[in-house]
């Protein structure tokens, strides 16, 4: 076979193989839903375990019926508490779908933080550009979404908005102690508003941290004040990865090597635990995974060893 041939061949066999990722990616994986199960050892001795689960990055259109299929079906897990991380509209007519894909989770204990796909409506961007920083809005942004609404469906059904806010429940007999803030991904975050050294007898035996995207100037204060636990999303786990490697990209400051699952944050010299959820959903002018299965954490926290 001539060089020209042999160049052919191999240009159409590297486009074959492009074509199946693409395909593997926008028609199997993205919908390929994985329920991942972590503990986290930060209860005091003798405590009772709690199971928390996260949810985050449903980025939901009324088009996306196996995504609140399968969501609705988690309430069989029987969570103690539901902490939902943000990012869950991507239309204006998403409310009721959110509310539907929830379910039953919604008679539960829940918190919940907003991220830029609640309040705005994503918009078409250069994945080109995405690989080399990240898509940070701030002030720029397109058609408000109903987050209003939602929160107020969920606030109905008695879940907790933790924007900027501190409380403590009681769960299993443990008091755990939580704090919130806005997505630093558009710059609305203040966790000055609610920062402050942790005060175990006001605020609860074990504090946790919330928030949409893991920016460091909110992680960072986090673990620097005392949260034992702070809990993320936003980064859809790199969305795209590298098999055997891991993701390229994490859309934030935070470094690739942390972009999901159960990691330490350290600040100040003190640490704590790290949890970034790799999310259900794509936006919806990106509607495809590879080697990153879109998924919900079922985060079992346990006493300390």
């Amino acid at each position: 076979m001539s060089a020209a041939g042999v160049i052919g061949k191999t240009v159409l066999s590297a486009g074959a193989v492009g074509v199946g990722c693409f395909a593997y990616a926008s028609l199997y994986e993205v919908n390929a839903y994985a329920l991942r199960r972590v503990e986290v050892p930060i209860l005091p001795r003798g405590a009772r375990p709690i199971r928390v689960l996260q949810i985050s990055d449903l980025h939901l259109t009324p088009r996306n019926i196996k995504r609140v299929e399968w969501v609705s079906r988690l309430a069989g897990l029987e969570p103690d508490l539901v902490i939902d991380t943000g990012d869950n509209l991507s239309h204006p007519d998403a409310v009721p779908v959110v509310t539907a894909a929830l379910g039953r989770l919604l008679d539960k204990p829940g918190l919940f933080v907003w991220g830029s796909n609640d309040y705005y409506a994503p918009t078409f961007k250069n994945p080109l550009a995405y690989l080399t920083r990240p898509s940070r809005m701030g002030r720029e942004h397109q058609g408000e979404l109903p987050w209003r609404d939602l929160g107020a469906r969920f606030e109905q059904a008695g879940w907790i908005d933790l924007t900027h806010r501190r409380l403590t429940l009681e769960i299993n007999g443990t008091r755990l102690g939580f704090r919130g803030a806005d997505d630093a991904h558009l710059g609305r975050d203040q966790y000055a508003l609610v920062a402050g050294p942790v005060d175990s007898e006001a605020e609860g035996e074990v504090v946790i941290g919330v928030t949409h995207a893991p920016y460091r100037t909110v992680i960072d204060a986090m673990t620097y004040d005392g949260c034992e636990l702070v809990i993320a999303g936003h980064t859809h786990g790199g969305q795209v990865c590298v098999p055997f490697y891991g993701a390229l990209v994490t859309n934030c400051d935070l470094d690739p090597g942390r972009v999901k699952g159960l990691s330490t944050n350290s600040a100040g010299g003190k640490t704590s635990f790290l949890h970034v959820s790799a999310g259900l959903g794509t936006s919806p002018y990106a509607p495809f995974r590879f080697a990153c299965r879109p998924e919900a954490t079922l985060l079992t926290l346990v006493p300390r060893v």
